[in-house]
């Protein structure tokens, strides 16, 4: 059993973050020894998943619903479906919009611009997006 203390730590968040994630319903209240909160190691992989998930967009109902939004003996539902793909073409929209900024801050090390914006529309001509 670990303390929320211990927990935090292991996890790389905050008991803040800890409670709060309890608050809403990501994580079940813990047990409770001597009226502190005691966790199972089990929680340490469900906080990875409700962090990975909150890094990719996600947010706390549909993290919810990722977690506990279908019985985990039944395949998943028409409506985690629609889900799972609203969110896939989200991600795509993500990354396309990163891969962009990237490629532009890459060409910008080597430019000879007067300004941001000059620097923003060459590499955006230069890599065929529109501005």
């Amino acid at each position: 059993m670990l303390s929320i203390g211990e927990v935090a730590e292991k996890s790389g968040t905050t008991t803040s973050a800890l409670r709060y994630y309890e608050q809403v319903g990501l994580l079940q209240p813990p047990h409770r020894k001597n009226g502190k909160r005691v966790y199972g190691n089990e929680v340490l992989g469900r906080i990875d998943t409700i962090k990975l998930a909150q890094s990719a967009g996600f947010q706390i109902q549909e993290i919810k619903q990722l977690l506990d939004g279908f019985d985990s003996q039944v395949a998943p539902s028409d409506r985690w479906r629609l889900m799972a793909l609203k969110k896939q073409e989200e991600l795509e929209t993500k990354i396309q919009q990163l891969t962009r900024m990237k490629t532009i801050l890459a060409n910008s090390v080597n430019c000879d611009c007067l300004s941001w914006e000059e620097c923003f529309q060459e590499n955006t001509k230069k890599d065929g997006f529109n501005a």
